[in-house]
C-alpha cells in the first residue's frame, strides 16, 4: 500500500510514474491508495490538479497520440482520471468572486474535454464566473453567447492541430464584428503547447501551457492585447 508521512512534500517523479502505471492498467483499487495516500500527506486538491493529473493528462494524450499505448489503455486511463478529477474538484477552496466572466470551449476528443473540465474547475474555484461547453460549438453560437453573457474573456484550451484553423477562423470572425472591442482571447494547452508562436500567429491575445500559467496570466496579463488587432482597432477608428 502507498504511503507518504503526513504533512510531507510526496515526491512527485514518484508519484507520476506510480499514478500512471496504475490509470493505464485499469487499477482502480490502486489508483485510489496512491491518490489517498497524496491527500494523506496534506497536498492540496489544487495542487494535485495542477501538478499531478494535469501532466499525466498531457503525457497520456501524447503517448496515445504517437500510439505508444493502445486504445485500451487510453480508455482506462481517462475514465479513471475523469473520477479522480471530478473528486478533487469537491475539494478545491473556493476564493471570493472576481467579478469576470469567462466562456470557454476546447477540442472535441475525450482527452481534450477532460483536460477542459479539469481547467474549469480550477478556474471557478479561483473566483471566475465560467461556463465550459465542451467541443464541437458552432462558431455563430460562441459568438451569440459571447454576446449574450457579456464575457471578459473567451478561452479556447486543449484543441488539437485540427481546430486550429476553425480557432483562427473564430477569432477573426469575433474581431471582424468590431463587437468585442473589450474581450480577451486567451487559449492555450494541446496544440498551442506544441506549435511555439501558434497563439499570436492567429490573434490570440494570451497564451498559457498549462492550468497553473493560465491562472498566473488571467492576473498578470489581464489588459494583453494581440497587437495586430489594436493596430486594425486604431485604424477603425481613425477612419471613422
Amino acid at each position: 500500500m502507498t504511503s507518504f508521512a503526513p504533512n510531507s512534500t510526496p515526491n512527485f517523479d514518484r508519484v507520476l510514474e506510480q499514478l500512471f502505471t496504475t490509470l493505464v492498467s485499469g487499477d482502480r483499487r490502486g489508483t485510489r491508495e496512491i491518490v489517498d495516500a497524496v491527500y494523506a500527506a496534506g497536498m492540496p486538491a489544487e495542487t494535485i490538479a495542477k501538478d499531478i493529473y494535469w501532466p499525466i493528462l498531457e503525457s497520456i494524450a501524447a503517448m496515445y497520440r504517437k500510439d505508444q499505448i493502445t486504445t485500451l489503455s487510453h480508455h482506462y486511463a481517462t475514465r479513471l482520471l475523469r473520477s479522480l478529477v471530478d473528486q478533487a474538484q469537491a475539494r478545491f477552496e473556493m476564493k471570493a468572486p472576481r467579478g469576470r466572466r469567462i466562456s470557454m470551449f476546447c477540442g472535441p476528443n475525450e482527452t481534450e474535454e477532460l483536460a477542459g473540465q479539469l481547467v474549469a474547475d480550477l478556474l471557478e474555484a479561483d473566483g471566475y464566473d465560467i461556463t465550459f461547453a465542451g467541443g464541437g460549438v458552432a462558431n455563430d453560437e460562441i459568438r451569440e453567447e459571447l454576446g449574450q453573457r457579456e464575457s471578459d474573456t473567451l478561452l479556447v484550451f486543449a484543441s488539437s492541430a485540427k481546430d486550429a484553423p476553425f480557432i483562427r477562423e473564430l477569432i477573426d470572425e469575433v474581431r471582424g464584428s468590431g463587437a468585442f472591442d473589450n474581450l480577451q482571447i486567451v487559449v492555450g494547452g494541446g496544440v498551442f503547447n506544441r506549435a511555439p508562436g501558434l497563439a499570436e500567429e492567429i490573434g490570440a491575445d494570451v497564451s498559457a501551457n498549462s492550468p497553473r500559467e493560465l491562472l498566473e496570466k488571467l492576473v498578470s496579463e489581464s489588459t494583453a492585447r494581440n497587437e495586430r488587432w489594436v493596430k486594425t482597432t486604431r485604424r477603425t477608428r481613425s477612419a471613422a
